[in-house]
């Protein structure tokens, strides 16, 4: 193993002397170099952006994939460069099981082939919900993650090389100035040991010059510092070119946050677009699941009322009767007349606003009398509310014994 004394002390020694600079900036007992205004705002713009872009990424992570366990799980797969194995959505176990279950309570009755239809829709709801998750992990959370794990991580490492520089600058800046003050001193004073700062440390060439040749009379003293002014000028210049391209280099990245902004904005959109297109998905498919529960209510529904005896017993009274009742386009709501027999109550389950003359408002929690009467669309009952007469859709009744 390569094993330098000489860099292990060098190093030790800059550490020190940082540590030194710092502790007495803490201290107030040395300057500190200040960045400018508009550095400040950048860094305090790039620290908002870290914080503010991990608390959306981890709270969008939450969002797509509540369970903690299976976060933990992925995270996992993720370092170790595996893909994770696929699982299926909770819509979908759902519609797993309403499908196994409709099996056992028999596909032909009303029970089992409402199940199978739920559970077909579960399903479709699940598949859309793999899909937006999907799409939101690609298009959103990894440009986050991306940002957090990649630039950040440099802006980070690039602000401590700075914080050292700015360090090192201001111990040279502290050591050239106790070196001045020595000169200046030893000019008017001949004894050395009394020229000296207690805590100025000298160079190592200046210390093997005072070992070797003391001055008892103090011949010698002032050009011995002012080459120590000399030395110390030179890491004052070096310390100050490297502070200053370290903060080019620093700068450079923290303007770049501009531009992960413009990135972030970009993904935002694709986010929401995901959003509505699976909530537009969702809606679509419970829509039409509600259209198809309707229909099929309605037929169970109506079977549960009675009939007019007196229209079962004429079969040519039963053939005219959707004509005397019906019109061939709208129905005419004053001729209906409630059947002798089969009116009952309902509940009304949602507002309903009605679109023409024929057809009758509602006010949620209501009851109203309904009944049907022969040719009616099975998706419409006659309702009557005192002297109201008209139609409602099944599918906002509850009906009752």
């Amino acid at each position: 193993m390569d094993f330098s004394v000489k860099k292990l002390a060098s190093d030790a020694g800059v550490f020190f002397s940082r540590a030194v600079q710092f502790t007495q900036e803490n201290l107030g007992q040395a300057e500190k170099t200040e960045l400018d205004a508009h550095f400040e705002n950048l860094l305090a713009r790039a620290d908002c952006t870290k914080n503010w872009t991990e608390k959306i990424f981890r709270q969008t992570e939450y969002l797509l994939q509540p369970n903690p366990s299976a976060r933990i799980e992925e995270f996992l797969y993720e370092k170790l460069d595996r893909k994770a194995p696929s699982r299926p959505t909770n819509a979908e176990l759902l519609g797993h099981y309403m499908l196994e279950a409709a099996k056992d309570f028999g596909p032909g009755t009303p029970y089992g082939s409402t199940l199978i239809k739920v559970g077909e829709c579960q399903q479709r709801l699940g598949g859309a919900e793999r899909e937006f998750l999907q799409t939101s992990a690609i298009s959103f959370l990894t440009p986050l993650r991306n940002f957090l794990e990649g630039d950040w991580r440099t802006i980070s490492k690039e602000r401590r090389l700075l914080e050292n520089r700015r360090l090192d600058l201001d111990a040279c800046k502290a050591r050239l100035k106790k070196a001045k003050a020595a000169e200046a001193k030893a000019a008017a004073v001949p004894d050395f040991q009394e020229t000296r700062p207690r805590n100025y440390v000298l160079s190592a060439s200046a210390s093997a010059t005072v070992s070797l040749f003391p001055f008892p009379c103090g011949h010698g003293l002032p050009q011995l510092w002012s080459e120590e002014v000399d030395k110390a000028e030179h890491e004052l210049r070096v310390a100050q070119t490297e502070f200053d391209r370290q903060a080019e280099v620093t700068r450079l990245l923290l303007e770049g946050i501009s531009s992960t902004h413009v990135n972030h904005l970009r993904c935002l959109h694709e986010f929401v677009e995901a959003q509505t297109a699976y909530y537009n998905q969702c809606h679509r498919v419970m829509m039409e699941l509600h259209k198809e529960l309707g229909s099929s209510s309605a037929d169970v529904f109506s079977s549960n009322f009675g009939r007019n005896p007196s229209a079962s017993a004429d079969p040519d009274a039963s053939a005219e009767s959707p004509t005397a009742a019906l019109e061939t386009d709208v129905l005419q709501i004053e001729e209906v007349q409630p059947p002798a027999s089969g009116t009952r109550k309902a509940k009304v389950l949602y507002d309903y606003d009605a679109a023409d003359t024929s057809e009758m408002s509602l006010l949620a929690d209501e009851l109203i009398t309904v009944y049907t009467v022969p040719g009616m669309d099975s998706d419409w009952l006659i309702g009557e509310r005192g002297n109201q007469k008209g139609k409602v859709p099944v599918t906002y009744l509850e009906l009752l014994s």
